[in-house]
């Protein structure tokens, strides 16, 4: 029978190796492109699903914060206007801070949840809760 010294090492020889400072939550860049007057994304849809929210949230979260009319035809994402791709990609950094990261442990295991006409971002990591604007 190998003793706890030696199982402790085959352990900690068989964990993955770890990847150097990099974040393991990682949002996407919005991919795209300008078409006459209005910008074309494709992957919007991608991102909210990383986030774990829903598409035509994050969509009416992003046309309110961009001032510009727009909606999903298929996979793609239309917005009416051009719209610079670094400003979409603030905005759902935006998004991510203020309707996916937790404000106490800053990971990103939370949901929305509506109690009493009030939305919560709970974070199912720490059980942290707290009120978030609605977004209209």
């Amino acid at each position: 029978m190998e003793d706890y010294e030696q199982l402790l090492q085959k352990a900690e020889q068989e964990l993955p190796e770890k990847s150097a400072g990099a974040e393991r939550f990682v949002i996407d860049k919005v991919i795209g492109h300008i078409e006459g007057n209005k910008t074309i994304i494709v992957n919007l849809k991608k991102i909210a699903k990383d986030l774990g929210r829903d598409e035509n949230h994050l969509l009416k979260y992003l046309l309110r914060e961009l001032a510009t009319p727009g909606k999903f035809v298929g996979e793609r994402t239309i917005f009416g206007t051009k719209v610079p791709a670094s400003s979409i990609n603030k905005k759902i950094k935006q998004y991510a801070s203020e309707l996916v990261y937790c404000s106490e442990c800053g990971k990103p295991e939370t949901k929305l949840v509506e109690e009493k006409e009030v939305i919560y971002l709970r974070c199912l990591a720490c059980g942290a809760k707290k009120p978030v604007k609605r977004v209209i």
